[in-house]
């Protein structure tokens, strides 16, 4: 797959999780729209690093380490988030994003 494919459906996918964090209320749906929106940024981080060229070899390893740490943050920002739905759920008994802001102690 050429690089223009590769920033073409990196496009596509995020949209598509754009389109899920504007548009659903539920707590779930939204954070797997964003994390569909850091999966596209990697694979425009991985086939742009892959389309530059970096001497003899075809490539630069900069935009393929960036994504894995993307990658490290995307798992951390997974934890915190579904530790809040929970917290959200239990005290609401919805995951409803429109009763986080009700969320006092």
């Amino acid at each position: 797959m050429t690089a223009s494919g590769c920033l073409l459906l990196s496009t596509l996918l995020f949209a598509i999780g754009a389109f899920a964090v504007i548009t659903r209320r539920g707590a779930i749906v939204i954070l797997m729209g964003i994390e569909i929106m850091l999966n596209a940024a990697n694979l425009a981080l991985v086939a742009v690093s892959r389309a530059l060229p970096a001497g003899d070899t075809a490539g630069v390893v900069e935009g393929q380490v960036l994504a894995f740490f993307v990658l490290a943050v995307a798992a951390a920002e997974a934890a915190v988030g579904l530790a809040i739905v929970i917290a959200l759920f239990r005290q609401k008994g919805s995951t409803d994003v429109d009763l986080a802001r009700l969320l006092r102690w």
